[in-house]
């Protein structure tokens, strides 16, 4: 009796220890790139394990992997070798890539209620043009940003034009380009007016040229492409002549990597680049800085770009639903506070500029707030169904325009052509 006693007792004492060990933790991989200056890794990492620490049942293993191009290569590569990963940040562009590859999978099955709902509902409509499709949402916005124009006051000063006014127009860039531009006692030029990159995605910034003059570079539903209309060649062309006529603007194709160290070098006096580097140039500048919206034409605007989290088709629901529970987290607004603080990526909910931590930083930095009230303006970025390719296309005829290879109508309807051929099976 005594040992059976004492068997229960031991069983039961064993339960009990059983009970109150930790369940084992479920397992998350999180691809992220790292495409621009700041603390992107950094953060990223710290906010990781902040959340991990907190929530001890999961474990997230994130990986860097590389450009925005190597990511989505690498997730492609691992969901078709069945090992995708549950979360990755890629290009809001790589949607219908993600969806004509069956891969990817609505986060409104997991965020349900009206609480889920609302987290859905509090993005700005603009960075959600490039997050959903067919009434469903397969993106959400996190890596996100717009171009924006940064000017050296010291450079505007010297220049004899006030320090505080940026160009507001295509004119004024290129007349204010024109006294910013200096030349040594050889005629070499030693400072030029104004850099817009033309390598790794030259399409993104030539997209807010084609918005401001009206036009638009494609449908949104992925199907099709305006690369030979007349605001797309009105746009491309007045590019080519700020090299070519203007003489504002150093020829060639212009690196996008460089264009930070360019600026702070005293190369060029105004650069366009994405608000993604706002945190860089704020703590690298070695001159005051002056950030605006992009100048218009026929309005203003810009392109939204960046990228979104997407969630992976082959993982379990357990794991599917811890990784919709961090990404709500991690976009909540103190979150989204600490990385829009470290990047320079526009916060991409309200929400998050109503917090006591954005609400300081605007205060001490006020050129943060320009990509945020630029939003009004913004257009979805460019965005197909095989989007590398029918990008490559229009990549292509600029750089074809740009070096002088061909006609700037000739090479955008070539780009067209192309386009067409490729994006036929989806109409």
């Amino acid at each position: 009796m005594l040992a059976n006693f004492l068997k229960g007792s031991a069983a039961a004492a064993a339960l009990s220890l059983i009970a109150a060990l930790p369940a084992s933790a479920v397992d998350l991989q999180f691809y992220f790139p790292v495409a621009v200056g700041g603390g992107a890794a950094k953060t990223i990492e710290g906010l990781t394990e902040t959340y991990m620490k907190d929530h001890p049942d999961v474990k997230i293993d994130p990986i860097y992997a590389g450009s925005y191009q190597d990511t989505i290569t690498k997730v492609i590569t691992a969901a078709r070798g069945g090992n995708a990963p549950q979360i990755a940040v890629a290009l809001s562009t790589d949607m219908f890539t993600l969806l004509d590859d069956d891969l990817i999978l609505p986060f409104d099955d997991y965020a349900k209620g009206e609480e889920g709902k609302k987290w859905i509902e509090g993005f700005y409509p603009a960075f959600m043009e490039n997050s959903q499709f067919d009434g469903k949402t397969y993106g959400i916005p996190f890596q996100r940003s717009t171009p924006v124009l940064y000017w050296n006051k010291d450079a505007f000063k010297e220049a004899g034009l006030d320090p505080e006014t940026p160009p507001a127009t295509w004119d004024e860039m290129v007349e204010m380009g024109k006294k910013l531009t200096k030349t040594d006692a050889s005629g070499n030029t030693t400072q030029w007016g104004v850099r817009i990159p033309s390598s790794g995605f030259p399409y993104w910034l030539f997209q807010g040229l084609v918005i401001e003059a009206g036009g638009k570079l494609t449908n949104g539903e992925g199907t099709e492409t305006y690369f030979d209309s007349p605001e797309v060649i009105e746009a491309a062309q007045y590019l080519v002549d700020l090299s070519t006529k203007d003489k504002v603007m150093e020829p060639g194709i212009l690196d996008w990597g460089a264009t930070p160290k360019d600026f702070f070098e005293r190369r060029s006096a105004m650069v366009w680049t994405t608000t993604g580097n706002l945190t860089n140039m704020h703590d690298n500048a070695p001159f005051p800085f002056g950030v605006a919206m992009l100048p218009e034409k026929a309005q203003r605007g810009a392109p939204t770009g960046g990228g979104n989290f997407y969630l992976f088709k082959g993982s379990s629901d357990e794991q599917l639903e811890a990784a919709v529970k961090f990404i709500e987290w991690i976009t909540a607004p103190e979150q989204s506070a600490i990385w829009t603080k470290a990047t320079g990526y526009v916060a991409p909910r309200p929400a998050t500029w109503d917090t006591e931590t954005m609400k300081d930083y605007a205060k001490g930095f006020p050129q943060v707030l320009v990509a945020r009230d630029q939003l009004q303006y913004a257009k979805a970025e460019l965005s197909t169904h095989e989007n590398q390719r029918v990008t490559q296309f229009l990549n292509d005829a600029l750089a074809a325009a740009i070096t002088g290879q061909k006609p700037v109508e000739e090479a955008l309807k070539e780009a067209q052509a192309k386009a067409d051929q490729v994006l036929a099976a989806y109409r």
